[in-house]
């Protein structure tokens, strides 16, 4: 599947436009039954989305088709649509939890239920599901905002929506907690076959729980495609940028071939694979921080490491839970990031002042969309 390419069995198309002043946003994307991420900066316009998929803002124009059913439709074939929020039967777990203060944390998952006999029960095995079983009497200011977020989502799911909007459902959540109600909900959805749209503004989210990805930015959708693949293969500086991927630079084509590219970046010479760029170009390029090599010295290396070898100076070192992360002053005045194992590089004094010698692997160098208009003579 393309990076843009709609997925094979698409439960819900959504095209929609909104001018809310200088903001204008229009996204047009399709879901499956999958985990669809939607991630981009605060402002970007993806709680404005779910509002409108779940008709809780009127887009100006567009069309939202569920399961065959239209929601919404203006300015497109067809009659006008715009189906009530209530008859969409979609769930959806608000950032700010929205429970009824008035009632339990037992009543308010019971209360999209009233009519069915056996409410309360199914409410009693949500909250166990979710691990609050025990705070069934309390009320939301009796509850953490964790505990408030299990409350909100177990409400969310009684009622057995085959649409699910989430906008931030981990943001109150410890790491232990998060990742077992990740592992939850997924579950939920292969179980269920659920089309769920989750925003976040964590990329751990992403990776954890996504099946999919949609980069939106400025009210439009810069890229769409596997987890991985937005990630390892992001469509334009802006894109690397928002996802966090460090070690983003600007460099001129020197020599192309067959067999890979040049590229001079301020005074340093780096091999590529090969790209269809023109010499004097200008490209951006990136190369993520766990892809560049610390050498040992006087050690033969193996060919993955022979190639683009560089000296610099180390800044600064963090240690995270199982990772290091240094900052590499280089030759040409730029700095890079290189990040690895705690297991690794035993031997070696990685200390802030001393001086080190790299590797940025050849096959992981990312040549994205070069700078229109910029051609060096």
């Amino acid at each position: 599947m393309g990076a843009n390419s709609p997925v094979e069995k698409a439960r819900l198309t959504v095209d929609v436009e909104l001018h809310r002043g200088p903001f204008r946003l229009g996204i047009n994307f399709q879901a499956g039954a999958e985990i669809l991420i939607l991630f981009g900066p605060s402002g970007a316009g993806k709680t404005t989305l779910l509002n409108m998929i779940a008709g809780l803002v009127k887009p100006d124009a567009g069309e939202i088709i569920f399961d065959g059913a239209t929601f919404f439709r203006k300015h497109r074939p067809g009659i006008n649509i715009n189906l009530a929020a209530r008859k969409r039967h979609i769930g959806y777990v608000f950032q700010d939890y929205a429970l009824f203060p008035h009632l339990t944390a037992l009543e308010n998952v019971a209360y999209p239920l009233w009519r069915q006999k056996d409410a309360n029960s199914k409410a009693t095995t949500l909250l166990k599901k979710l691990g609050i079983a025990q705070l069934g009497s309390r009320y939301p200011h009796e509850l953490s905002g964790g505990q408030k977020q299990r409350v909100a989502i177990a409400r969310t799911l009684a009622p057995d929506p085959q649409l699910l909007l989430m906008d931030e459902p981990f943001s109150a959540l410890d790491l232990s907690l998060r990742e077992r109600l990740q592992s939850d909900l997924s579950a939920l959805q292969s179980e269920s076959g659920l089309v769920v749209i989750c925003v976040t503004h964590n990329l751990e989210d992403a990776f954890t729980l996504g099946d999919r990805l949609a980069v939106i930015q400025n009210g439009n959708l810069d890229q769409i495609g596997q987890v991985e693949e937005v990630f390892n293969s992001p469509v334009n500086h802006q894109v690397a940028s928002t996802l966090g991927i460090q070690n983003i630079f600007q460099a001129r084509v020197v020599d192309s071939r067959s067999n890979g590219i040049v590229l001079e970046w301020d005074g340093l010479y780096f091999e590529a694979p090969f790209q269809p760029v023109k010499v004097g170009e200008l490209v951006t390029a990136y190369i993520r921080a766990e892809d560049i090599k610390v050498l040992y010295p006087d050690m033969q290396l193996n060919k993955a490491v022979s190639h683009n070898q560089v000296t610099g100076k180390i800044v600064s070192r963090e240690s995270r839970s199982n990772s290091f992360s240094l900052r590499i002053h280089l030759a040409n005045g730029h700095e890079i990031q290189v990040r690895f194992p705690v297991y690794s590089y035993g031997s070696l004094s990685l200390s802030p002042g001393n001086d080190v010698t790299l590797s940025l692997r050849r096959d992981k160098l990312v040549i994205l969309a070069p700078d229109k208009g910029k051609v060096l003579k």
